[in-house]
């Protein structure tokens, strides 16, 4: 049996919160792995571009940016329409580290309105 047709088989006799589960991991993985070969395919053509004989042989008018740069989506970009499941935020996460919360936590009680029940 392959790999697929057990996976299948698996997913017949799960319950659907388990499935809910598995596909949002399911997607996590391929979007990773787009991304993963995307960059893997921008490195490749940067360095075919500078292992160029002269500047004038490539027609490439990107700038080439250093490995350690990371360019993360705006606000302006459309958000995500299905579900708000941890593959989707993934998407929007920064570089945050946690070493501010105490910080950001100050800001939303600072900024948060006042409400009358």
């Amino acid at each position: 049996m392959t790999k697929k047709e057990l996976l299948l088989q698996e997913i017949e006799s799960a319950p659907e919160s388990l499935i809910a589960e598995t596909l949002d991991f399911l997607q996590f993985l391929k979007t990773k792995f787009q991304k993963q070969s995307e960059t893997h395919t921008a490195s490749t053509d940067r360095q075919i571009n500078l292992e160029s004989d002269s500047p004038s042989k490539s027609n490439s008018t990107t700038p080439v940016e250093s490995p350690q740069e990371i360019k993360f989506p705006t606000k302006e970009e459309t958000p995500i329409i299905r579900g708000s499941t941890a593959g989707d935020l993934l998407k929007f996460a920064g570089t945050w580290l946690g070493d501010d919360f105490e910080e950001c936590l100050q800001l939303v009680y600072d900024t948060r309105s006042k409400t009358k029940f």
